[in-house]
């Protein structure tokens, strides 16, 4: 069994002012018992009162806070977020409501085990999810976990899932280069074909429509498709 002493959670967010702080504030009620909890978060170009947010919240949470006025995309910013994590362990949070933080307990108790170094967070796997943004983000999500099991020989029931979780030092020797939603497919592209297995945990998950500020678009698709096909093709992933 691995002895975690800090989980590292990196936060892209952009745009996000009304839940950014409804969320961290569900982050730090946490119990994560003697694990310390070391919290990243990239605002990435947000032009409304995001960093208002933010800033206002460091005040009472010890937060690192990195901010850039120009909107590049969530790898970007998740890319610059693992940079400044000192964790021997790191996850990721969107700033929406979507994910429950209280999960990533049960994702650390599986990461303590000596064999494992990623685990995720699978939506498809909690029966108590009956829900979805649409019947597009449902079978756009199903049609990439599919084709990553079949591209790297994976067993996963959900590929595009945000919460994801890994051992530091193999994140961080990915040399990751994505800069919008497609970093995700890249992770686990890479991940999967270094051979490591990826484990997951059940959920919970409450999702939001366009409408209520989901990012995720069509478009997105396509390039997390693309990235999946296209680190199949290379022949070294390092």
């Amino acid at each position: 069994m691995k002895i975690i002493k800090k989980l590292s959670v990196v936060v892209p967010v952009y745009n996000e002012e009304k839940t950014i702080g409804k969320i961290l504030e569900k982050l730090y009620k946490v119990d994560f018992g003697k694990i310390k909890l070391e919290v990243v978060v990239v605002n990435d170009g947000s032009s409304d009162g995001t960093l208002k947010v933010l800033n206002n919240f460091s005040k009472k949470y010890p937060i690192k806070i990195i901010s850039y006025s120009e909107n590049v995309g969530k790898g970007w910013a998740l890319r610059i977020g693992f940079k400044e994590t000192t964790g021997e362990v790191i996850t990721i949070q969107d700033g929406d409501l979507e994910y429950e933080p209280s999960d990533f307990s049960k994702m650390l108790k599986k990461m303590s085990d000596s064999n494992v170094r990623v685990v995720y967070g699978s939506r498809r796997l909690n029966k108590k999810n009956n829900r979805n943004s649409g019947i597009i983000f449902l079978w756009g999500g199903l049609a990439l976990t599919w084709i990553a099991n079949i591209l790297y020989g994976g067993k996963l029931t959900d590929e595009p899932t945000c919460y994801k979780m890994f051992e530091s030092k193999l994140l961080k020797s990915l040399d990751l280069k994505s800069k919008r939603f497609e970093s995700c497919s890249e992770i686990t592209a890479k991940i999967l074909r270094k051979g490591i297995n990826i484990y997951e945990v059940p959920i919970a998950y409450y999702p939001r429509s366009v409408i209520e500020g989901k990012k995720i678009r069509l478009k997105d698709f396509f390039e997390n498709l693309g990235a999946l096909l296209k680190y199949r093709a290379i022949n070294e992933i390092r």
